[in-house]
């Protein structure tokens, strides 16, 4: 297949290349999972909705007029679709956090794997880092929609913050605007917390 650029394909497609659409899934679903892992931090989840994010993109891409770029768009269906399954097990309560004791009680119970901890760090720095980085990703969750995707776009995926305006459909200035607040409110709850 000769190389083409997103736009490319979208009109490939378009012409009725239906085939087209698999290179712009294999392009597009690494960074698309990433997004909705960050932003659900469930890899069931997350593959539930990026596969229905690129059915919807499927279905929707004959309509697709092209103001933004096709990778944009898609993020922008990506997280709307996070948004909703968040909201949803919010409302059941089937939030799980995955606990250490956990998979030692029952390793096979749900085939992830423990990542190791780094080795320059001694076991109980490397279960401290753990604590920390799941208590900031608790206070992450306590933020606004807006402000929760703002900074995991920003800071685990360093999307830089003319693309983030694209996908969330605003403007720069609200982007860094967005992600100052939630470093504020982040930082005055880990304050509050080590008192």
């Amino acid at each position: 297949m000769k190389s083409f650029d997103d736009k490319q394909l979208v009109s490939e497609f378009k012409a009725g290349k239906v085939e087209m659409f698999d290179e712009l899934v294999n392009r597009h679903s690494r960074i698309i999972y990433q997004t909705v892992f960050g932003l659900l931090h469930d890899h069931h989840d997350a593959e539930e909705v990026v596969q229905d994010a690129f059915m919807r993109a499927f279905r929707g891409l004959k309509n697709f007029r092209g103001d933004a770029n096709f990778g944009t768009w898609l993020h922008r269906i990506a997280v709307n679709l996070a948004r909703n399954k968040y909201h949803w097990n919010r409302r059941r309560g089937s939030e799980v956090n995955l606990s250490i004791q956990a998979l030692a009680d029952n390793p096979d119970g749900n085939g992830e794997e423990l990542p190791l901890p780094d080795e320059r760090y001694k076991p109980g720095a490397a279960l401290e880092k753990k604590e920390e980085m799941q208590e900031l990703m608790q206070n992450m969750n306590e933020l606004s929609d807006s402000l929760r995707e703002t900074m995991v776009l920003r800071h685990v995926h360093n999307m830089p913050y003319e693309k983030i305006a694209e996908i969330q459909k605003c403007r720069t200035g609200t982007v860094k605007s967005r992600i100052a607040r939630g470093r504020e409110i982040l930082r005055n709850v880990l304050k509050v917390r080590e008192k």
